[in-house]
């Protein structure tokens, strides 16, 4: 086990704190906690690079951590009303969709590589902004609305986007693999 990868693993345990924060009220620990992860995500990306411990555990739980701390805040922000329901269930919604499908292919034995596309990278910076910005609003008991509705809706642009994306890439992927075979339905 790979410095890099402790630091990782710690970033999934700061994950029900920071719910846990929210969920009581304790928005600065909660924005603390948020910090604490993104910082300890570029921690653990400098350490693997430049000390030589990448490793293919690290390539799965790092983006695996970042995932499940950003979905889990955009949820109980959601359920807090601090975000749009339809954002939500968008983001949460591409995220499934995108697991499904990668899943799918690997049963059915026509693996998909998974390759970050820009436009997801783009998606998933804005929505840590998103979350940040209104962690940072709550923590400090602020209101930016017209900076948060523009994030608000720049997120569910890319959101849907990625989302399309994705799924143009993986149906040019499964185009025609197993069509000639008839399921026993």
């Amino acid at each position: 086990m790979t410095i890099a990868n402790m630091i990782t693993i710690l970033r999934f345990l700061l994950v029900p704190g920071v719910i846990y924060a929210l969920l009581v009220g304790r928005t600065d620990w909660a924005f603390a906690g948020f910090l604490i992860a993104g910082v300890s995500d570029a921690v653990d990306g400098f350490v693997a690079r430049h000390f030589n411990q990448r490793s293919v555990l690290g390539s799965y739980l790092d983006p695996m951590a970042d995932k499940l701390l950003l979905v889990s805040v955009f949820v109980v922000l959601g359920i807090m009303g601090e975000l749009p329901l339809w954002l939500v269930i968008a983001a949460v919604s591409r995220d499934a969709l995108i697991i499904c499908a990668v899943v799918l292919s690997t049963v059915i034995g026509n693996p998909v590589a998974m390759k970050p596309l820009f436009v997801s990278k783009a998606n998933t910076a804005v929505q840590i902004v998103l979350a940040a910005f209104v962690l940072a609003e709550l923590a400090f008991q602020t209101q930016y609305g017209l900076v948060r509705m523009g994030l608000i809706l720049l997120s569910g642009l890319l959101t849907v986007t990625s989302a399309a994306a994705y799924l143009v890439d993986w149906l040019r992927h499964m185009n025609g693999y197993g069509e000639s075979e008839t399921p026993n339905n």
